[in-house]
């Protein structure tokens, strides 16, 4: 029988994973993300430029803050020991 093989039946080719923008495309405007999907460019590139500048400028206030709590929790902790250890010296 030539060049059949079982094995070729169940074969499919690799889908490209979806991302989570490609989702969100999709949900706002179905035609966006089939124009994306087509590799039609767009044509309000000044427009996504400036929503890319402001994810980064979020994602740096985001982890900014992430660190403020962490230093404001220690420097919390720290104060709390200072004060059990001055207590404690108060009471011997």
């Amino acid at each position: 029988m030539g060049g059949f093989k079982l094995e070729n039946l169940c074969y499919t080719p690799p889908m490209r994973p979806i991302r989570s923008s490609d989702i969100g495309t999709y949900l706002y405007c179905r035609r966006s993300w089939w124009y994306r999907k087509q590799g039609t460019p767009s044509d309000n590139l000044s427009e996504l430029a400036a929503g890319t500048e402001l994810h980064k400028q979020h994602g740096r206030r985001v982890l900014a803050s992430g660190l403020a709590r962490t230093v404001g929790l220690i420097l919390l902790l720290a104060a709390v020991i200072l004060l059990v250890a001055y207590c404690t010296a108060q009471v011997v």
